[in-house]
């Protein structure tokens, strides 16, 4: 008589039990618990400094558990480091980018475990199945591109192409899409599918829930070091994950819009080109105003805007700043005429990662901690509890490198940074990128402080929701030119997309 017992489930590739992290007194990850199966997309969503991060470097071996087990396929198991965990199966794509920038791409996806003809390492089958990779995940690179030749998206495809160029059990992906154009943000999502398709677990960190809603099966909530919860994801709309994320019912996520702007520009520019990044850019921006700059990633606006601060060869017809005409661009010239400028890379070109947190937010304002050619150690650090208070700068200690704060806290010190030199007209290059729900508001709301104060703002945006909600103009770049202007109701994503991919032309 055949047996009328169920089959039994099969065990989850990776269980987390009661894990727990602590560093010295302070506990950053407690009493988490959950499973990742195999043919499922988990996603782990929470605000900057909930843990995410650290779940992560706990569950790819890069950091040991203070508390709690790991069980893979029904054993438990101690990774002994990220080698270890990666034999076993588990690949983790970070969030930043960890490549060596001087080596080919092919030679960075190899690294480690290069592909040898008896003695020597054999760079055409490496090249070949390097090709394979990148083309399965649509990356442009190609093999033999160096690594620092390359756009920070292209970069990260690699980064994504090393984790997917060996079979896994489990593929973690810590903010995959952050740095990624919509196209691409599409491909990596059809490969996240076909992962799952293919019976492998994956471990999906976003701050986009769109992405979250559209891929996930089930979604961790993690606040404030704990797990808030597991749930179906069909059962949560963005509007819910965002409220479980912080803890409270979310108020409109941007401010309210301002009167139109009225006065004299506070920027004007004329006829800039920077190299063949950018051509004739022609604008100006008023005092009370956000200008939003779109268009897709290639299109320029990066590079117009470094252009104008000094960071790349450029040239202008004519530049006024504050009715005054400024030759000289630096950006010391800039700061000291009242316009600074905030990267879009704050790891790499904001802030100084391995420094402490008071000589990075002073640094564009040596001379207001300085006596005498000597540090004023006590004016440094009654500045940094300025800082800390004025933009909510959440931090245990401020005794702190700024590379221990979370995305959201470096965005808020670099903001601090900044405005220490009492700027007219300051530039923000992706403001949230890489920054959850919660710190976004707050770094809307700082925004929309600066201009009701007289001040204005330009932003450089790859969301479009962010440039439709805080501005009051906005400017399409496309080719390396200006190709489109909206104001007032004609500011919709349609309107923007449109522009950007080809369909109008008014400037």
């Amino acid at each position: 008589m055949p047996s009328l017992d169920k089959p039994r489930e099969a065990p989850p590739t990776l269980r987390a039990e009661d894990l727990g992290k602590t560093y010295g007194p302070i506990t950053v990850l407690s009493g988490v618990t959950l499973d990742i199966r195999a043919g499922e997309v988990h996603a782990i969503i929470g605000e900057n400094g909930a843990g995410k991060s650290t779940l992560m470097k706990l569950l790819s071996g890069h950091v040991r558990p203070s508390a709690g087990r790991l069980v893979m396929d029904g054993q438990p198991v101690a990774f002994e480091d990220a080698v270890a965990a990666e034999t076993a199966g588990i690949a983790l794509v970070h969030q930043e980018i960890l490549l060596a920038a001087d080596l080919t791409v092919a030679e960075n996806l190899f690294l480690g475990r290069e592909i040898t003809r008896g003695l020597t390492v054999d760079d055409r089958a490496m090249n070949r199945r390097a090709a394979e990779v990148l083309a399965s995940i649509g990356a442009a690179a190609r093999p033999g591109d160096l690594v620092r030749d390359l756009p920070l998206a292209q970069r990260q495809l690699v980064q994504i192409a090393r984790a997917l160029l060996d079979p896994r059990k489990l593929v973690i992906l810590d903010e995959p899409t952050a740095v990624l154009a919509n196209a691409e943000v599409e491909a990596l999502m059809d490969i996240v599918r076909r992962l799952r398709e293919a019976g492998v677990a994956v471990l999906y960190i976003s701050h986009r829930l769109e992405e979250v809603e559209a891929l996930a099966d089930r979604i961790t909530v993690l606040r404030d070091g704990q797990m808030i919860g597991t749930y179906p994801a069909a059962s949560l709309t963005q509007r819910a994950m965002a409220e479980l994320m912080v803890g409270r019912e979310l108020a409109m996520l941007y401010p309210p819009k301002r009167p139109a702007p009225t006065g004299a520009p506070l920027l004007e520019v004329t006829g800039l080109s920077v190299g063949h990044g950018a051509q004739a850019g022609s604008f100006e921006v008023r005092p009370g105003e956000v200008l939003g700059i779109g268009g897709m990633i290639g299109s320029g606006r990066t590079e117009l805007f470094e252009g104008l601060m000094g960071l790349r060869p450029a040239r202008a017809d004519r530049v006024v700043l504050n009715g005054r005409p400024i030759g000289r661009r630096s950006v010391a010239a800039w700061r000291d005429a009242g316009l600074v400028y905030l990267t879009e890379d704050r790891k790499g070109r904001g802030l100084l990662l391995e420094q402490r947190l008071a000589p990075n937010l002073t640094l564009l304002a040596l001379d207001q901690v300085h006596r005498s050619f000597v540090l004023d150690r006590s004016g440094e650090a009654a500045a940094l509890d300025v800082a800390v208070r004025d933009y909510d700068i959440r931090v245990r200690t401020v005794h702190l490198d700024a590379g221990q704060l979370s995305g959201g806290n470096q965005q808020k010190l670099l903001l601090a940074k900044v405005m220490m030199s009492y700027p007219s007209v300051v530039i923000i290059d992706e403001p949230t990128r890489g920054i959850d729900i919660g710190n976004k508001s707050q770094i809307y709301d700082f925004i929309d402080r600066l201009v009701r104060a007289g001040k204005a703002c330009i932003v450089i945006s790859s969301e479009l929701p962010e440039l439709v909600g805080l501005s009051d103009r906005v400017l399409v770049m496309r080719g390396g030119r200006l190709v489109a202007e909206f104001t007032g109701e004609e500011i919709t994503d349609a309107n923007v997309v449109y522009a950007a991919a080809g369909g109008r032309n008014d400037t």
